[in-house]
């Protein structure tokens, strides 16, 4: 026992991927959307290549998100393949590459920038591809197709900002991201909701449908070729509204499936379906914004703040608790979280369909809540992310 102990109290901080990546996140996430107002109103300017808007889409992307991705993935492939993901100096020099890139995004020079930004994904994928070829966990090894993606992605940003290649490809490239970090949260979704929710929830029986699995995946796959082709082939209104209308119903009947209402009496396995839900709605604004004088921005901040930093904040404190020996229960702080969240999604997406007087106002109250969600995210798992497991167990 003793043992143990000494083992956990050295570099805590660096025993498993989600305690550095999660608190890392946490506090970026902090920071980065009062910095992102501080260069929308004018008050801070930087040299970098990525200004004002262009740094807050790249960085909430290819920043935050893959932050989140990598404390997630090192830790579920460890008990996926049963093999080590990266732990201690080699776990702290990956951390250390994405805080380089978040500094050199700003600071420069450009060069370092870019091949900092671009290394940490496929470095990431190497870490996990590892233990996932030596388990033969083939079932997994679509996880490295989707960094691999991630990571083009962010390459063609960084080229279009410099002007290398066409301006326009920044706006493709972002898309394009979302699109693929949409279709892993549905490939993750679809392996814990209905588990979870079949585990914690007596008489439940959460189900897969192979038509509607197929039918949900692969609309979302279309829409990534159909966004990435766009640029040299332009597709008609009527076949995306029909791509978009059909892939939201598929993920609406997925999640129902799922019985989501079956989990409305477990708080933190509930927020879970609430942040799925957020896929088909921004499926379906899509699909809306296609026939209508819908703003796009409507679909696109219900993906990313409704259900992408949702679902991700779900599946931080989850799995913080269980990887940290702790019950499984929601407290304040995660209910506080999760549902400032939700707040912040429904004005942010509001604030596009706002009045032009009111929509500066708008964006600045999501922005606020979104800080405070991360503020009490930070304050509540400090200690959780920074000490050793209460339990005595490695990790």
């Amino acid at each position: 026992m003793n043992t143990t102990k000494k083992q956990n109290s050295g570099m805590v901080l660096f025993a498993l991927g989600f305690r550095p990546f999660y608190l890392l996140a946490g506090v970026f996430a902090l920071l980065a959307l009062p910095v992102w107002i501080a260069t929308y109103t004018g008050a801070l300017q930087w040299g970098g290549h990525m200004q004002g808007m262009n740094w807050h889409i790249h960085e909430m992307v290819f920043g935050f998100a893959p932050a989140v991705m990598a404390g997630f993935l090192l830790t579920a492939v460890k008990n996926w393949t049963g093999l080590p993901t990266p732990t201690g100096a080699k776990l702290a020099g990956l951390v250390l590459l994405w805080v380089a890139a978040r500094i050199a995004n700003v600071t420069g020079p450009t060069i370092l920038s870019v091949v900092l930004d671009v290394s940490f994904l496929p470095v990431l994928g190497v870490a996990l591809a590892i233990p996932i070829w030596r388990s033969q966990n083939r079932r997994n090894m679509k996880i490295l197709g989707v960094l691999s993606a991630l990571t083009l992605a962010n390459l063609v940003w960084h080229l279009a900002s410099l002007g290398i290649v066409s301006p326009a490809l920044m706006n493709v490239s972002y898309i394009t991201a979302i699109d693929i970090i949409t279709i892993l949260m549905a490939i993750v979704a679809g392996r814990v909701i209905p588990a979870f929710t079949a585990g914690a929830v007596p008489g439940s029986k959460p189900r897969h449908v192979k038509a509607i699995e197929v039918v949900a995946l692969a609309t979302l796959v279309l829409i990534v070729l159909g966004d990435v082709l766009g640029v040299w082939i332009v597709l008609s209104k009527q076949i995306w509204f029909t791509l978009f209308a059909l892939a939201a119903a598929a993920h609406l009947v997925r999640l129902w499936l799922w019985q989501p209402l079956s989990t409305r009496h477990n708080a933190l396995l509930l927020m879970l379906p609430v942040a799925y839900a957020w896929i088909p709605i921004s499926l379906a604004l899509r699909a809306a914004s296609q026939i209508t004088n819908l703003s796009p921005a409507a679909a696109t901040h219900a993906l990313t703040v409704g259900a992408m930093s949702s679902l991700m904040m779900a599946m931080m404190t989850r799995s913080a608790l269980g990887h940290s020996g702790r019950a499984l229960a929601a407290t304040w702080v995660e209910n506080s979280v999760f549902w400032l969240l939700q707040t912040t999604a429904i004005v942010r997406v509001g604030a596009t369909l706002a009045p032009m007087v009111l929509y500066r106002d708008a964006m600045f109250v999501s922005a606020f809540l979104w800080t405070l969600a991360f503020a009490i995210f930070v304050f509540g798992y400090w200690k959780i992310l920074t000490q050793p497991r209460v339990d005595g167990k490695p990790g």
